[in-house]
């Protein structure tokens, strides 16, 4: 049994209050909030709100709003899930009201108002994985009923790299597909703690 100084905590649950797209517009435009984008670059540079800073979940820092923690703080993510999440370490920004953006991104433009879209940067690399993932299990599978059984085992492999990548946090597939010449620019096509323009 560990110490009483060396026992995990529990981590309280944390509830953002959701706040619509309408309201949210409305306060930056009065200059009254700073709308926070906490998804990762790549998804921000395929699709993103006007105005918003970058500052992805994976290295969240609250420092970086130093100078803003006298604002409303709105947080959103693609549809609310990962913003609810992470409620708590984001409240540890310090900002005097804090809210999630209702239905993240999907939300504002469900709401009829503009998105920044680049279809020319690539897709979020986590969707790469699953479509090269799906494809390889699926050819794994056809090429064990027409060609050898043995290709079965091509599907098994990737299985099991999802599962590690599941247990770890660390997705091989991943790193591989950062280095495709398609995903090569990510780095300068969204640093984190810019304001998307």
């Amino acid at each position: 049994m560990l110490p009483p100084k060396e026992r995990p905590t529990k981590m309280a649950f944390v509830n953002l209050p959701s706040i619509d797209a309408r309201t949210v517009q409305a306060w930056l435009d009065k200059g009254k909030a700073v709308l926070i984008d906490v998804r990762e670059p790549d998804e921000h540079a395929r699709e993103r709100i006007a105005g918003v800073r970058l500052a992805p979940l994976s290295r969240f820092d609250p420092q970086a709003f130093s100078n803003e923690r006298g604002k409303i703080a709105v947080f959103h993510c693609s549809s609310g899930n990962r913003t609810a999440q992470a409620a708590a370490r984001l409240l540890g920004a310090g900002f005097a009201d804090a809210y999630q953006l209702e239905g993240g991104i999907q939300g504002w433009k469900r709401a009829g108002l503009p998105v920044i879209a680049d279809r020319t940067a690539p897709l979020p690399i986590m969707r790469q994985v699953q479509i090269v993932a799906g494809s390889l299990v699926l050819l794994g599978v056809v090429l064990a009923v027409l060609v050898s059984p043995w290709f079965m085992a091509l599907s098994a492999f990737v299985g099991a790299g999802l599962i590690v990548a599941g247990v770890t946090g660390f997705c091989g597939m991943a790193n591989l597909l950062l280095h495709m010449p398609w995903n090569r620019s990510r780095e300068a096509a969204a640093t984190p703690l810019a304001t998307a323009r």
